[in-house]
């Protein structure tokens, strides 16, 4: 039986992050359906309030318990000492029994790009997937992030590491895959009583990126919000109703107000997303997905597209979506739509509602064709436990 650890990033640390759940376990129970032994490995970051820690953890556990993880789960803390380096802490285990897993894995398939050098020694095979096509690069580029070696290395990114690409490929090779979505855990689910067409984001979701610009160093803005607010009229173009479930703060009053005067409905992502049950039933009860990109990768033109929209997209729910460069995969036209500005998404969603069974038996059939994770994740374990030569080829 092939042992594969599934190193993730801020999940523990974010249970409030139902979509983000998800991002990993799509590959966690893909991996387990080919008969392997998963085990998932991250990096808790406690807090100074031993009780909240406490609680944390225990709800992270009951939510690994939910999908067959409840004894799998490797979880570490980097304690800093007095000596040049810190010190790898097990929370869950004895040490040397999470040593003992690390040091057998066949495979060690890692999305936490800063990682410790130390949790991939002992694997016989390493893989970096990137899900942030083009900033990765850019992170590592400038020194944002410092990657140790891998094996491997995938990304969700089309033109990473092409001659299209517009960002640096920090010598590397990337091998390109999709994002996957379980297909037996989100089933098609088609009721034309579901009114409205959503998406779950966080409002200030993708911070600042540094690049360089003749010379010097330019930040830019790369939040949510600013893709979201230059698309503010659509709900004026269409008489399609339209909900954002936005992850937002306290002082957002203002971009609130401002949403509802143009027309949106607007709830809080903990409302329908606290919970991966909470978030999958969000989706399911949905007409469809409108959505926007981050700024960079629209920027970047990286044909970047959400994990979010995958399990649209599988639930039989149509989506129109931000254009985020050429694709050789990507469909437009039936059961997705790729709009470059305002006006493309009203007719989208107008063309989308003009026949919408035949657009959700369309977006099933796109997450079928395009994002079966079973066959994903076949693809990057014959890749990644390969022998180099057989990997770059592939």
């Amino acid at each position: 039986m092939t042992t594969v650890v599934v190193s993730s990033f801020d999940v523990a640390n974010y249970p409030e992050g139902g979509g983000h759940f998800w991002v990993y376990m799509q590959y966690v129970q893909a991996l387990r359906g080919l008969g392997c032994d998963v085990w998932w490995l991250e990096q808790f970051r406690p807090w100074k309030d031993p009780d909240r820690n406490a609680q944390v953890l225990a709800a992270f556990r009951n939510r690994l318990e939910r999908f067959g993880l409840g004894n799998r789960a490797l979880l570490y803390a980097i304690e800093p000492t007095t000596q040049a380096d810190a010190r790898v802490a097990f929370l869950t285990a004895p040490p040397q029994e999470e040593q003992s897993i690390l040091r057998r894995a066949d495979l060690v398939l890692n999305f936490h790009y800063g990682i410790d050098p130390r949790l991939l020694s002992g694997a016989r095979r390493t893989a970096l997937v990137d899900i942030d096509p083009g900033l990765t690069q850019l992170w590592m580029s400038n020194g944002q992030i410092q990657v140790p070696p891998h094996d491997v290395y995938f990304t969700i990114g089309e033109t990473v590491g092409t001659p299209d690409a517009t960002f640096p490929d920090c010598g590397l090779t990337w091998l390109h895959i999709h994002p996957p979505v379980c297909l037996d855990l989100w089933p098609y689910v088609h009721d034309p009583r579901c009114t409205t067409f959503t998406t779950v984001a966080g409002w200030w979701s993708g911070k600042w990126v540094k690049v360089k610009e003749e010379g010097r160093e330019v930040c830019h803005d790369n939040n949510k919000r600013i893709a979201f607010l230059e698309h503010a009229d659509l709900p004026r173009l269409t008489s399609q109703p339209l909900e954002l479930a936005l992850l937002m703060a306290a002082d957002d009053g203002d971009d609130l107000a401002l949403l509802q005067q143009r027309g949106w409905r607007v709830r809080h992502a903990r409302e329908v997303a606290s919970s991966p049950d909470a978030y999958q039933a969000y989706i399911q009860q949905s007409r469809g997905e409108w959505s926007c990109a981050k700024p960079f990768f629209v920027k970047l033109q990286n044909a970047w597209v959400s994990d979010r929209t995958t399990c649209y997209l599988a639930s039989g729910k149509p989506v129109v979506v931000q254009h985020t460069g050429p694709s050789d995969y990507l469909p437009h036209g039936e059961g997705m739509f790729r709009f470059r500005t305002t006006a493309d998404a009203a007719a989208a969603l107008d063309a989308i509602n003009s026949d919408y069974p035949r657009h959700c038996r369309a977006a099933r059939e796109i997450a079928e064709a395009h994002f079966d994770a079973r066959r994903i994740l076949s693809g990057i374990l014959d890749t990644a436990l390969a022998p180099a030569t057989e990997a770059l080829r592939a």
